[in-house]
């Protein structure tokens, strides 16, 4: 980065510059954790030769440093967990309504709501790149780009079949319903990319009206971008932003990474697989349920984390189920585990 031509290249440069930061990002919470470690024990060792009355002051400021300490080593030994190739670049996340009509489009919009506040509250940006609504409440399907540092590591966790069981408010007569929703994670690769080679003659591109933002622009000009791959019948859409242009960039992006995972899916077909297959979006599939009635508690029925704080849940408190996921180890050890049972 000192070279004199680093800036040559700007693109390049920019790539260098984002490895240089996530290798900081990694190495120095580990040294300043080891210097903060040194530092306890010193104060320890000064703390033997004080009378009681300060060791036990001491001994509550450590209580309360410790306390903070781990709360920082936790985060810092969950990045280890993301080791994948893909983990730490930016995720599409798509949520699929399915089995119970209205409510399961409510479902649907309940759970994009929740994930908008959890990458909010994580630093990472969200973007709503295409969306279906629903014909009487919430959305059919949503496609969202999440951007931030190892946002595809941590989303991986949620992909699955997510179930509600509440009494419906679109029930007169106030019976209880089971709903589904699908949530699939995709990590997003550069439209430049060397790992996927996509010729102009396998996918055809059609443009629309958005419904997005742009003021009168989206009622006079066809802003919004389909791209449909014709090998595979992969149809992507984008309609966020004000131009044509970026709308195919990111469409394109958008198909790029559903083709590699698609390909990945084929190559890994004895693992969990890289675009998650979760079954049929119905009874016996689910991931995770959420119970609102008859008692309250969300339930992770991979790793078994539950918590009774459903409104926390759903205004995006995911972390402890995300963090279980990535302590139990993932889809690796959880094949592992069946490959050892068959064995």
């Amino acid at each position: 980065m000192a070279g004199d031509t680093f800036w040559n290249n700007r693109e390049q440069a920019q790539k260098a510059i984002e490895e240089a930061n996530s290798l900081r990002n990694k190495i120095e919470p580990l040294l300043k954790a080891e210097k903060q470690l040194e530092d306890f024990r010193v104060m320890t060792e000064l703390g033997q030769s004080e009378p009681p009355a300060e060791q036990t002051k001491l001994v509550k400021e450590l209580e309360a440093d410790l306390a903070k300490f781990f709360k920082t080593l936790e985060a810092t030994e969950l990045r280890v967990f993301l080791n994948g190739p893909h983990d730490k670049n930016n995720c599409i996340l798509s949520i699929n309504s399915g089995a119970g009509g209205t409510e399961a489009c409510d479902w649907a919009g309940m759970l994009l709501r929740m994930y908008q506040r959890w990458a909010e509250s994580r630093g990472w940006e969200v973007e709503v790149t295409d969306a279906l609504p629903g014909e009487g409440a919430g959305i059919k399907s949503v496609t969202l780009l999440i951007q931030g540092e190892n946002a595809y590591g941590f989303c991986k966790a949620e992909r699955g079949v997510h179930r509600l069981v509440r009494i419906s408010p679109f029930d007169s007569n106030k019976r209880r319903h089971t709903s589904f929703a699908s949530v699939d994670t995709i990590a997003e690769l550069e439209e430049n990319t060397t790992e996927i080679v996509l010729p102009p003659t396998e996918f055809s591109v059609d443009t629309f009206r958005s419904g997005g933002k742009g003021g009168q622009n989206v009622n006079k000009v066809e802003t919004a971008v389909r791209i449909t791959h014709i090998p595979t019948g992969l149809v992507v859409a984008s309609q966020a932003q004000r131009s044509q242009h970026q709308n195919r960039a990111t469409a394109m992006k958008l198909l790029l990474s559903r083709i590699f995972a698609q390909r990945e899916d084929e190559a890994k077909a004895d693992m969990e697989k890289f675009y998650g297959e979760k079954g049929s979006v119905s009874w016996g599939n689910q991931i995770r349920s959420y119970v609102f009635q008859p008692y309250r508690m969300v339930k992770d029925l991979r790793t078994g984390v539950e918590t009774s704080n459903v409104q926390a849940v759903m205004d995006g408190d995911l972390d402890p189920f995300v963090n279980g996921w990535l302590r139990a180890g993932g889809p690796l050890k959880r094949m592992q585990g069946v490959k050892d049972e068959e064995e």
